[in-house]
């Protein structure tokens, strides 16, 4: 009996510890929307497409799924050079966003979650702040 209450009570408190993993996720994602549209939109578009040949998609990004540290490194510190993205290779540069790194991470959430992107791996502000330029 104490067997399956101690199983109970485990099943219980993972049960409510990832509701509150999903509702951070949740929320960092609505905070990185609004930065999102006030910053990112501009060049990268409202539906993530971005600019072909100029600006790298967000949408469906190979990049941005595989390589979740560099790109928190280009929104952090901005990038120069060429990069290839789903294929395509882009040659422009990316201004440092002047975002801080909790702001950082809610950006990464949104973008990493939308445009048919999809990824369960939350980007935490530490995770931001690790990042160091080179």
């Amino acid at each position: 009996m104490k067997v399956l209450t101690l199983i109970g009570c485990g099943l219980a408190y993972a049960a409510v510890f990832s509701l509150n993993i999903k509702d951070d996720l949740n929320q960092s994602i609505e905070r990185g929307k609004e930065l999102y549209m006030e910053s990112c939109v501009t060049c990268h578009l409202a539906n993530g497409q971005g600019v072909k040949g100029t600006f790298p998609p967000l949408a469906k990004s190979d990049f941005l799924l595989k390589y979740p540290e560099k790109s928190i490194h280009s929104i952090k510190f901005g990038m120069t050079g060429k990069v290839v993205v789903n294929g395509v290779t882009y040659n422009s540069a990316m201004p440092p966003s002047g975002f801080a790194d909790d702001e950082i991470a809610d950006v990464m959430n949104y973008i990493r979650n939308s445009f048919g992107n999809k990824n369960t791996e939350m980007i935490t502000q530490k995770m931001v702040a690790a990042i160091k330029e080179k």
